[in-house]
């Protein structure tokens, strides 16, 4: 039965003019799924990675820098719709502060670091099919962005979601859409590719890759990086930060036992009974912040080699059909992670890098912080800490949805001086409210605090 899903999922995807490229890599996974893979990674068969270069060592030129620079293209990852904060469009078009949002900073980055090395600096977003249209309404202002002979984005791929008792494609005609689902950010090298873009960039004299997730605006350009991984000759390198409590959840690299290979472990790879250890930053002390540098050519020519298939470790990703539903149909998901790349290069390499590579919006905790006078927003589009630490945030439910959140505090906060901030209940804040030390506000009913308000400090 599996044989004849991989046959309809085939037929599938060729009528909605999905990508071979991307149909190859389908195929390559489903057989995995056929053979019951579980993409688990055993702690048993890796090392922690210790003491990689630090970015603050670096010693790297100006003119290296610059001629790196001069050779790399921006790529930012932009198909998520931030639908667990209830956003139904492109999240990078959410305003982060200053009137602006997720695109019109990157763009400023990146128009900025033009004018500042006298480089081209493409940028390119890797759109999913449902965040193209918006971004490519958000982005017609700015009609000097795109470098001649290149796009301004390119389209991840898309799959058929496959019945989980089956693995046939899943069909819900009350709304087709729900039947395609996105192959996970690993995508980026076969939809690079297949889009041609791959091989306009290296026609057109470039050589490295600098990728990172679009919610991520601490990932700007950075000569330095670039020019460390021109001269260090490596394939690839990984960004990684040291590790604290507070980043158990996420992925972080290892060394492979096996060959010493660097390779990288999420928790879908991780057995529940080993979770303790993934878990433990100690033991392993950095994380990956999918920030990722790669040699073009060397992946054009890998690419090449492997017919398309890179083997990025498998991702089973189950859910069901609907996510809104949960009475429809469990479907999996077959998803692969672009940083897995990171075991596909012999030599790839990994750079410590500060806090402020790394600031993500994956929920308002965050999104109030970036809003808030904890950051600064420099004349290069940098947005910079400017407090002495950075304040721990937990906000409710109330808070979760954007448009919940921006209601209840629909003026930043002053987080300067603050500890924390714990909200538990339906709390409006005031405009100019401050927070001073660390407070914990827990409302029964309705509160609203006012306008001007120094919440904490004995007051």
């Amino acid at each position: 039965m599996s044989a004849e899903g991989l046959q309809a999922a085939i037929a599938k995807m060729r009528d909605a003019g999905v990508s071979p490229p991307a149909i190859e890599v389908f195929t390559h996974y489903y057989r995995q799924l056929e053979e019951g893979a579980t993409g688990l990674i055993r702690e048993a068969d890796i090392e922690p990675l210790l003491g990689p270069p630090d970015v603050d060592q670096l010693d790297v030129d100006d003119d290296q820098a610059g001629d790196a620079l001069a050779r790399t293209v921006m790529i930012k990852l932009n198909g998520g719709l931030g639908t667990s904060m209830g956003l139904d469009r492109a999240k990078s078009l959410l305003e982060v502060r200053d009137g602006m949002n997720f695109l019109d900073i990157v763009v400023a980055q990146v128009r900025w670091a033009r004018k500042h090395y006298g480089v081209r600096l493409p940028l390119l977003f890797m759109n999913s099919f449902r965040t193209r249209e918006d971004a490519a309404r958000a982005l017609a202002k700015y009609p000097d962005l795109a470098v001649e002979g290149l796009p301004l984005d390119f389209l991840q791929n898309r799959e058929p979601k496959l019945l989980a008792d089956t693995l046939m494609p899943a069909e819900w005609p009350a709304d087709p859409t729900l039947e395609w689902c996105p192959p996970g950010h690993g995508d980026l090298y076969p939809a690079l590719s297949g889009s041609g873009v791959l091989d306009a960039l290296i026609e057109r004299g470039f050589r490295y890759a600098s990728v990172s997730n679009g919610d991520n605006l601490g990932a700007a350009p950075d000569a330095r990086i670039a020019g460390w991984f021109a001269e260090s000759g490596a394939p690839y390198a990984a960004e990684v930060c040291v590790r604290t409590a507070n980043d158990r959840k996420g992925g972080h690299l290892a060394i492979r036992r096996a060959d010493g290979q660097l390779i990288l472990r999420d928790t879908a790879q991780t057995a529940p009974e080993e979770m303790d250890y993934f878990t433990d930053e100690h033991r392993h002390p950095y994380f990956h912040t999918n920030n990722l540098w790669f040699d073009l050519v060397v992946l054009r020519d890998t690419l090449v080699e492997r017919n398309s298939v890179l083997g990025l470790p498998l991702i089973r990703n189950e859910k069901t059909l609907d996510p809104a539903d949960p009475s429809s149909p469990k479907v999996v998901q077959i998803e692969s992670a672009m940083g897995a790349a990171v075991e596909v290069f012999p030599g790839a390499t990994a750079i410590c890098v500060g806090r402020d590579r790394f600031l993500p919006v994956k929920t308002t905790n965050e999104l109030l912080l970036l809003r808030s006078d904890v950051f600064e927003l420099g004349d290069d589009a940098r947005l910079r800490q400017v407090s002495g630490s950075l304040p721990s945030v937990s906000l409710d439910k109330h808070f979760k949805l954007v448009d919940e959140f921006s209601r209840r505090i629909p003026h930043p906060l002053s987080l300067r001086d603050a500890v924390g901030l714990d909200v538990t209940g339906d709390v409006t804040f005031g405009e100019g409210v401050r927070v001073v030390g660390d407070v914990t506000l827990h409302a029964d009913e309705p509160t609203h605090v006012a306008d001007g308000t120094v919440l904490g400090a004995g007051r």
